[in-house]
């Protein structure tokens, strides 16, 4: 069972990274990079070149642009697999959806938040923070991705076979991810770790809920 999931860990994601017209491996995780580091570049020119204005919203810039980076491939983390029935196929080998999922998390976090955090660095400079800001958005993003991931996951296995399902789980995440990004964001305006750790709690609660609430809702689909 354990090389059967670590196989459907590998499947994913290389699906991700090649992205969805299956180009060359990191193709997938080159848009949500270009489009975070786009809104640090252009955020300065919108609220003009104050040093301290921008190192103090920096932060908060760069968590925003984080969940909209994130919620860019819903459309492809579990709708194209129900569609070609991946999920009936691992059911009769035996494989629990709530495994597929845990999978699906773990790939999807892998795709782009390491990336994401290297790209936090250029983005951070261009929002003019300093080392010890950069250093806490580093850590809030460690602790917080990998519930921006659960949860992506989550929404778009409870919308897949919806209708504008791609849509309507963007509208979605969003509500829900507003408790890791005051945490997030609120850990660099407070300047301690408290932020972090509530941060970090969060997103374990989500990265334990997802693999039941997103293989609850596959088996309802059915």
């Amino acid at each position: 069972m354990t090389g059967a999931l670590l196989a459907i860990l590998r499947r994913d994601l290389a699906r991700l990274l090649r992205g969805a017209q299956g180009g060359a491996l990191g193709s997938g995780i080159a848009l949500p990079i270009l489009f975070f580091l786009a809104v640090a570049i252009i955020f300065p020119f919108a609220v003009g070149p104050d040093p301290r204005l921008l190192a103090r919203v920096g932060g908060g810039v760069i968590w925003v642009a984080a969940l909209l980076a994130a919620i860019l491939p819903l459309d492809r983390l579990v709708e194209p697999d129900i569609e070609m029935g991946f999920f009936d196929q691992w059911a009769l080998r035996g494989i629990a959806e709530e495994g597929v999922i845990a999978m699906r998390v773990i790939a999807h976090w892998l795709s782009f938040a390491p990336a994401l955090m290297l790209a936090a660095l250029p983005a951070g400079a261009l929002l003019g923070l300093d080392g010890t800001q950069l250093g806490m958005v580093e850590l809030g993003l460690l602790a917080g991705t990998p519930g921006l991931a659960a949860l992506g996951v989550m929404v778009a296995a409870i919308t897949a076979g919806l209708k504008g399902g791609a849509a309507l789980a963007g509208l979605l995440v969003i509500p829900l991810a507003v408790p890791i990004l005051i945490f997030g964001a609120g850990a660099l305006a407070s300047g301690g770790a408290s932020g972090v750790a509530l941060c970090g709690a969060v997103s374990l609660v989500l990265v334990a809920l997802a693999p039941f609430a997103g293989a609850g809702a596959i088996r309802a689909g059915r």
